[in-house]
C-alpha cells in the first residue's frame, strides 16, 4: 500500500483536525480545516485510506502546498 501526502492549497492556521491518526478517510474527504483570511478552507484527502500521521497540530501556521498529513492509501 502506498503512502500519500496530504497538502494544503492555501496558507493559514490549522483550525480543526477532523480525522485522527488511525482514522479512515474517503477520497476528497476533509482531514483538517484551515482558517485563512477569516474563511474555513478544508484540506481534503487525495485518496481513500487510513491516516498515518498528522504533521501540523491545531493552531499551527502552514504555508501553501505544505504537507500536513500522510495517508496509507487503500
Amino acid at each position: 500500500m502506498a503512502k500519500v501526502k496530504v497538502a494544503t492549497e492555501a496558507a493559514g492556521n490549522v483550525w480543526k483536525i477532523v480525522v485522527a491518526v488511525g482514522g479512515r478517510v474517503d477520497a476528497d474527504e476533509p482531514v483538517m480545516i484551515l482558517e485563512s483570511m477569516k474563511m474555513e478552507v478544508p484540506v481534503n484527502a487525495p485518496k481513500a485510506g487510513t491516516v498515518l500521521e498528522i504533521l501540523a497540530p491545531e493552531g499551527t501556521a502552514v504555508g501553501e502546498d505544505e504537507v500536513v498529513a500522510i495517508i496509507e492509501a487503500d
